[in-house]
C-alpha cells in the first residue's frame, strides 16, 4: 500500500485556510500515487483549539468544514483529524477528539481518541470524552488500526505520569491489524525526537505491522510542532522520515524494500533543532498574528544578539528593525557591538539615546524621592524608559516587539516588569543562559553573524556603572544547574543540595524563583523548547507560602 503523509501547518481556528491546505495536500499526494492519505490530529481546526471549543458555533462550524472537505475526497480515502460534538444530553465532556475517515464524497465514520493527556501543556480532559476502545477498520483487504497521538504513548519507556489503564496498542495486537495509523499534534521540546522513533518502532513491533505517524508542523502560540512524521516497520525498522520544522507531503510505499525515504532535515538534534524550532515558532507566531516585521532593542549583549539572528531568519533581515537605546552609563563597546550585529545581519538599525528621557523621569520624581537613597528604582527607570520607547516604535511601525530575556533571568526575576519585559513574544524565554551561548556559537558556525566580542564579554544589564550579572547571581553554569533541578525536575532544596550545590546559594535562588512568579504571569508568551517551560504548562500560584 502507498500511504500519503500530509505534514501540514494549520492555524488554530482558520477553518477556511485549513480546508484549502488539506485539499491541496490531498490532491498533490493522490497525484503522486497515494492510495490512502493521512493528516495530523485536529487538522480541520488546528491544535490546540482550547476554549474556542466552548464558543457556541465553533464545533458546528468545524463539522461543516469537514463535510465540505469530504465532498472533495473521492476513491482515495483521507483520514483527517477533527472535533466531533457529542449529544448534549449525555454525561461527560461535550466533544470527541476524532479522526474522520472520508471517502466517496462523505465522512464514512469517525474513530475517537482513547487517551487524553492532562499534564504539562495538555488539558484535553477539559474538553474531550475518551473513547472506550480504538477503532479497527477493514478496508481493501487490510485491517487498519486508527489511533490519535497519545494513544500510542504506552510503551514501557514512557514515564509513569503518562501511563493509562487503557492501552490501544494491546487492543490492536490482540485483535490483529495489518497497519497502524496515528494522527498526531505532538509539540516539540529538546529530547522529544529521541523519544518518538523508538515509540513508533515499539508500536510496529508490538502489533507486528507497519506504523504510520503523521505529525503537525508549525507554531501556535507558545507551542512549536516539528513534524518529523515517520513510518516504522517491524522487520525493516525506519522506512520513512519527513522533515523537521518544515511542511512536507510524502508518499511511502509500505511494500517496497528499497532504502528508507528519509529527509535530510529529519530528526534534527541539539542546537540545529533548537534554532530551527525558534525560527519557525517566531515566524508563525508573527505571521499568523498579522505581523510582517520584527522590532528588537539591541543592547550589544548576547541575548538580544541571538534574538536578532533568529528574527532575521524568521522575517528576513529587511523586515527587522534593531534599536539601540544607550543611557548615560552605556559602554561604548556595547554600542559598537549592537551596530556591528545589525550590519552583520543586514537589518535596519537606529540609535535612540534615553538619557533625556531618564533625566525627565528623575526630575519628575525628585520631590517625592528626596528623602530616599538611590537604589534599584533608579536603575529600573532606565529599563522602563527603553520599554516605553520601544512600544511606541512598535505601535508606529506596526512591528512585533520581541523581548530578549532568557530562562535563567526570568526564573529569578532578573528582569524589569514593564521595562525589558515589554513586548509581544519572548523568543528565548525557555533557553537557559548557557544554552543561549551555545546557540550563539551555532549561529556563527559558518561565518561571524554575532560579533565575537558579544559572545566573549561578561554579561551585564548595564543599569549601573561596571555592573556584571554575577554581582547579583551565581555563575550561570551553577544557576542553570539549580534551576533545571528546581523548575524542570521539581526537586526540593534538600535534594538539590545533595547534588553538591552550596546550601546558601540554593536557598537564595529558590526564594527568588518563588517570589517572582508575579512577574512571569505578566510576561509576554514565550516559545517552549524545554520539557517544562514557564507558561501554560506550569501553574504555580502567585500567592503561596510553601517552602520546599
Amino acid at each position: 500500500m502507498k500511504i500519503g503523509i500530509a505534514q501540514i501547518n494549520t492555524t488554530v481556528g482558520d477553518l477556511v485556510n485549513n480546508q484549502q491546505l488539506i485539499l491541496n495536500a490531498y490532491k498533490a499526494l493522490v497525484a503522486q500515487g497515494a492510495e490512502l492519505v493521512l493528516f495530523p490530529e485536529l487538522a480541520v481546526c488546528g491544535y490546540p483549539p482550547r476554549d474556542l471549543l466552548f464558543k457556541s458555533r465553533f464545533a458546528s462550524d468545524v463539522e461543516q468544514t469537514l463535510h465540505a472537505i469530504a465532498a472533495e475526497i473521492h476513491e482515495v480515502p483521507a483520514i483527517i483529524g477533527t472535533v466531533e460534538a457529542r449529544d448534549p444530553n449525555e454525561a461527560g465532556r461535550p466533544f470527541f477528539n476524532s479522526a474522520a475517515w472520508c471517502e466517496a464524497g462523505r465522512v464514512q465514520f469517525t474513530a475517537r481518541k482513547c487517551l487524553l493527556p492532562s499534564y504539562d501543556v495538555f488539558d484535553e480532559d477539559r474538553y474531550f470524552q475518551p473513547a472506550l476502545a480504538p477503532v479497527i477498520h477493514d478496508w481493501n483487504g487490510q485491517r487498519i488500526g486508527i489511533s490519535i497521538c497519545e494513544d500510542i504513548w504506552t510503551a514501557p519507556s514512557v514515564p509513569t505520569k503518562r501511563r493509562y489503564n487503557v492501552d490501544p496498542l494491546t487492543s490492536f495486537a490482540e485483535q490483529g491489524v495489518d497497519l497502524i495509523l496515528n494522527l498526531s499534534a505532538s509539540p516539540w521540546h529538546e529530547g522529544k525526537n529521541e523519544a518518538r522513533e523508538p515509540l513508533l518502532q515499539f508500536a510496529a513491533d508490538r502489533c507486528n505491522c507497519p506504523a504510520v505517524y503523521c505529525n503537525s508542523v508549525g507554531g501556535n502560540d507558545e507551542l512549536i510542532f516539528d513534524g518529523g512524521s515517520l513510518v516504522a516497520h517491524p522487520e525493516r525498522g525506519l522506512i520513512a522520515g519527513l522533515s523537521a520544522f518544515r511542511s512536507e507531503n510524502c508518499v511511502v510505499d509500505l511494500s517496497s524494500t528499497a532504502s528508507p525515504v528519509v529527509s535530510k532535515h529529519f530528526n534534527l538534534k541539539g542546537n540545529a533543532a533548537t534554532y530551527d524550532a525558534l525560527v519557525l515558532g517566531l515566524r508563525d507566531y508573527a505571521h499568523k498574528s498579522g505581523f510582517k516585521k520584527g522590532l528588537i532593542g539591541l543592547s550589544g549583549g548576547i541575548d538580544s544578539a541571538v534574538v536578532a539572528a533568529i528574527a532575521a531568519d524568521a522575517f528576513g533581515p529587511e523586515n527587522v528593525v534593531g534599536i539601540a537605546l544607550p543611557s548615560a552609563i552605556s559602554s561604548q563597546h556595547s554600542r559598537d557591538d549592537a551596530a556591528a550585529l545589525a550590519n552583520n545581519l543586514g537589518m535596519e538599525y537606529h540609535e535612540v539615546p534615553i538619557a533625556d528621557t531618564v533625566s525627565a523621569a528623575d526630575t519628575a520624581l525628585g520631590p517625592l524621592f528626596a528623602n530616599y537613597a538611590a537604589d534599584v528604582t533608579e536603575e529600573n527607570i532606565q529599563a522602563r524608559a527603553r520599554g516605553m520607547l520601544l512600544m511606541a516604535m512598535s505601535n508606529k511601525f506596526g512591528a512585533l516587539l520581541l523581548t530578549t530575556g532568557n530562562k535563567s533571568e526570568i526564573s529569578v526575576g532578573y528582569c524589569t516588569l514593564y521595562g525589558d519585559m515589554c513586548g509581544g513574544l519572548a523568543v528565548i524565554s525557555d533557553l537557559p543562559k548557557m544554552k543561549v551561548y551555545a546557540l550563539a556559537r551555532y549561529i556563527n558556525r559558518e561565518q561571524e553573524r554575532i560579533p565575537v566580542n558579544t559572545i566573549e564579554k561578561p554579561p551585564s544589564a548595564e543599569l549601573r556603572p561596571d555592573q556584571k550579572d554575577e554581582d547579583s547571581l551565581p555563575p550561570y553554569p551553577v544557576l542553570d544547574g539549580i534551576l533545571r533541578l528546581y523548575v524542570e525536575e521539581g526537586l526540593s532544596s534538600a535534594e538539590i543540595i545533595e547534588r553538591g550545590y552550596e546550601e546558601a546559594v540554593v536557598r537564595d535562588i529558590i526564594l527568588k524563583v518563588d517570589l517572582n512568579e508575579y512577574k512571569r504571569k505578566q510576561a509576554a508568551p514565550g516559545l517552549k523548547t524545554t520539557p517544562l517551560a514557564f507558561g501554560v504548562g506550569r501553574r504555580i500560584p502567585i500567592v503561596q507560602k510553601y517552602v520546599s
